[in-house]
């Protein structure tokens, strides 16, 4: 039997986690992760995608690779530092790649919201993977998907990309984990004694509109992009149904055991700043992995997600029409994610 031969680029992240898992259900594929440091158990490349040398040294354990997942990330301090960053980064894996002469058919990038604007301002939804024309740069990921466009037209490999948003995983240490940052807020709302309630604003719990992506469900949209040939060289929203937070955070409550008071707003990283010795108490009390505070959530990203006050839709026609139609229950996807994250004993328990 023929084996596609996946590598995946920032597996240990909150989307390469989701792919990691999707691959390892399949027989007909085998894996390697690449990250900048060693995974446990994983058949691992590692290496700094920012030294190029270095890149295309370590790539060469990894020359029959057949399909790339790019989720490799690194933060920067601005829009213009990030693509300083991260647009090299990609270059330099694909010319290590290319170097080791591996049989390269297909790269699957992802991207997400602010590839339509999001973080510059309101946007309106729909939003629509082919007619909404460009903001001004910079922005990464323009210029990642023009690096896949540029070699893909050159004949080097196919590409796809999904431009999930929100993602929800059972990754703890990443900034931009919703499911992290409801479980942790959650759990200190327990320990404290107070209600469950939701820190944005009252617009945004009761009358816009939010999606979220469970990344285990975008690992399998990644596998079908990788191989279906209806996602040759196309772009595709992959979100659930837009839900209101009012009825999602019931939902989480409900499924944790916790009182839901009215939304009262407050600056996540400010108000939760203090909260170290408190984690570091729970830690102890049940035997959790000994994580640093400072290092377990993203409380910005929760103010981001919480005080955004226009409708967040991703159109999800395109994908569907081309044959990738699974999905789950946003309010399910949070809850599953948090029960993950109990079962590692990242997060507390939160029954008695």
């Amino acid at each position: 039997m023929t084996r596609n031969v996946a590598l995946v680029a920032g597996a240990s992240g909150i989307i390469g986690k989701g792919v990691v898992e999707a691959i390892a259900e399949r027989a007909d594929w085998r894996m390697r992760s690449l990250a900048s440091r060693p995974i446990a158990g994983a058949d691992a490349v590692v290496a700094d995608l920012s030294d190029a040398r270095a890149t295309a040294k370590a790539l060469e354990a990894a020359a029959d690779t057949t399909h790339l997942f790019y989720a490799a990330y690194r933060p920067a301090p601005d829009f213009a530092a990030e693509v300083a960053v991260n647009g090299p980064m990609l270059e330099n894996l694909l010319d290590g790649l290319a170097a080791v002469g591996a049989p390269l058919q297909r790269v699957v990038l992802y991207q997400g919201g602010k590839v339509y604007g999001i973080h510059l301002g309101p946007v309106v939804a729909p939003f629509y993977e082919d007619d909404a024309p460009r903001h001004i740069p910079p922005n990464f990921y323009f210029t990642q998907e023009d690096t896949l466009r540029r070699r893909g037209e050159a004949g080097a490999f196919d590409w796809s990309i999904l431009r999930p948003d929100v993602v929800v995983g059972d990754v703890a240490g990443n900034p931009m984990n919703i499911a992290m940052v409801i479980g942790v807020f959650a759990a200190l709302s327990r320990a404290t004694g107070t209600p469950f309630r939701f820190p944005g604003t009252a617009k945004v719990y009761d009358g816009v509109l939010a999606q979220v992506t469970d990344a285990r469900l975008l690992g399998r949209a990644s596998l079908w992009c990788a191989t279906d040939a209806a996602a040759r060289n196309q772009a595709f929203n992959y979100v659930h149904e837009p839900f209101r937070w009012s009825r999602v955070w019931r939902q989480v409550a409900d499924g944790l055991g916790l009182e839901v008071a009215p939304p009262l707003k407050m600056t996540l990283a400010r108000q939760m700043a203090d909260k170290g010795p408190l984690w570091s108490e729970l830690t102890e009390a049940h035997g959790l992995r000994a994580t640093p505070y400072e290092q377990l959530v993203g409380w910005g990203f929760g103010d981001f997600v919480f005080n955004t006050e226009f409708d967040m839709i991703s159109d999800m026609g395109k994908i569907r029409r081309a044959g990738f139609n699974e999905t789950v229950d946003s309010g399910e996807a949070i809850l599953g994610a948090i029960r993950r994250l109990v079962d590692q004993k990242i997060l507390p328990p939160f029954t008695a």
